[in-house]
């Protein structure tokens, strides 16, 4: 009760005020004064307006030496950022890249003002806190951090503040369509594994991300007899949509590995207590249907765990009906499907065809569908990934490290799909309930968490960028 007294006072005083709460843990965190500033710059996409954070980051940039570029793109309101920080030039660039939109809010759900950058009881919230504002804080003071201390570098260090990465033709595929030059390097960081924490605060491990999985949606279509809504007839097209989507809904792909989900799945055998670990290790090595059944049904369980072993179905769209007089005579639904790499799209189509049994559905591509560019996963065998695994281990010497393939779609493909190795990583450390809050209500991140991921990709460049 006094915590939810508390949650509303903030909010008064947060919707109320353009400056956020503050509290002394935030005073000596230089990552969490420039994150709360990022989150009152409402970027929300649409409409993004990414072009106003460009401006707020020359302003931290220039003055520290950074060779600063802001990319237009065709929309006046939308542009990349770039901060060059100039090495000897004996080795390719590094990039560390984060996208500065973010998904829009439900304010009516919120306990504080989304784009307040309120601080308080140690989190900072507001939308982008975790996705990807955070990141981007952490990236660019580590970043900033090399130019104050005036370290030495081999190699351009190069930070890149993206427009429409969460929806919109302008992202890096378009910039490194047009501007690649810029953003060429020899490896890159980006969004994607998670540093995830015990129920005592403990870090549980640390996942670097070295594939995605890939978004592509499909058209569910249902037909019927569309006739006078007074004379209603077994063959209602909203019906076998319906009973089509009802089939769906309990129906589950196989788990599918690949090598780092199954590192990822084994590095969770040995971080946990039976039954689960036991689960774990059937998984990824029994050969018994039996056992494998067993442990896919304890494991998904977790929405993430099971959203990253296997291609997964979710309903986002339905369409039908143009008046309250007529049956119309289709209905349609779209399906998103976030598929593992090297998945085929036809026999995934073909699966769910299946699945409903109805001729008179049909399943295709959706039109709204972008090309998609295929990648090979990035290798473990480069300094960099090495470099992350070895700050890793001194921040958190008891947490194992693990490659995992990320469960969602990245523009990471944008420098993957050219042979560039990108290693994505939300650089702090999360809880559950932290990760529940994403593109959600209330969405935060720990001071604590930003102080030591900034450390962590400090250390990084300095092992990988410095002479």
């Amino acid at each position: 009760m006094r915590y939810s007294l508390l949650l509303a006072a903030a909010a008064i005083v947060c919707f109320g005020s353009a400056f956020p709460r503050r509290d002394r843990s935030a005073a000596n965190s230089p990552t969490a004064q420039l994150l709360s500033e990022l989150i009152r710059v409402n970027t929300s996409n649409p409409p993004g307006n990414e072009k106003s954070l460009d401006e707020l980051l020359a302003a931290k940039f220039k003055p520290l030496g950074f060779d600063i570029k802001i990319i237009p793109t065709p929309d006046p309101a939308k542009a990349h950022f770039i901060a060059r920080l100039k090495g000897s030039g004996s080795a390719k660039p590094i990039l560390l890249a984060a996208h500065a939109d973010t998904v829009g809010v439900e304010r009516n759900h919120w306990s504080f003002d989304p784009f307040g950058g309120a601080i308080q009881d140690g989190y900072i919230y507001g939308r982008g806190a975790l996705d990807f504002k955070g990141g981007l804080a952490v990236f660019a003071e580590a970043v900033m951090r090399l130019a104050r201390n005036k370290v030495p570098l081999k190699r351009d260090v190069i930070f890149l503040s993206e427009a429409d990465e969460e929806g919109g033709k302008y992202n890096t595929t378009w910039l490194a369509q047009s501007h690649w030059n810029e953003i060429d390097c020899e490896y890159a960081l980006n969004e994607g594994g998670w540093i995830m924490k015990n129920p005592d605060g403990s870090v549980r491990y640390v996942s670097i991300s070295t594939a995605d999985k890939f978004s592509f949606s499909v058209l569910v279509t249902a037909r019927g007899t569309s006739t006078h809504s007074s004379l209603p007839r077994p063959d209602n097209a909203i019906y076998r949509l319906a009973r089509a989507l009802v089939k769906l809904s309990t129906y589950q792909m196989k788990p599918e590995l690949i090598p780092s989900t199954r590192e990822f799945f084994l590095t969770l055998a040995k971080t946990s207590r039976p039954p689960m670990s036991t689960y774990f290790y059937n998984l990824v090595n029994s050969h018994d249907p039996a056992l494998v059944a067993k442990a896919d049904k304890a494991i998904s369980e977790n929405t993430l765990l099971h959203a990253i072993m296997r291609n997964t179905i979710a309903p986002v769209f339905l369409q039908a009906g143009f008046r309250v007089n007529v049956i119309p005579g289709s209905a349609a639904a779209t399906l998103n499907l976030r598929l593992i790499p090297g998945a085929d799209r036809d026999k995934l189509i073909a699966e769910l065809r299946d699945v409903i049994g109805d001729s008179d559905v049909d399943i295709t591509p959706a039109p709204t569908n972008t090309a998609v560019a295929t990648a090979k996963p990035s290798s473990t065998d480069t300094d960099l990934y090495r470099a992350l695994v070895a700050a890793a281990n001194k921040l958190w010497p008891h947490a194992p490290v693990t490659a995992y393939l990320f469960q969602a779609g990245t523009d990471a493909i944008a420098w993957r799909s050219r042979g560039v190795p990108v290693y994505g990583i939300y650089p702090y450390p999360i809880s559950d309930d932290d990760l529940s809050r994403m593109h959600g209500n209330n969405e935060r991140i720990s001071i604590q968490s930003l102080d030591g991921g900034t450390e962590m990709i400090y250390q990084t460049l300095m092992a990988v960028a410095g002479k």
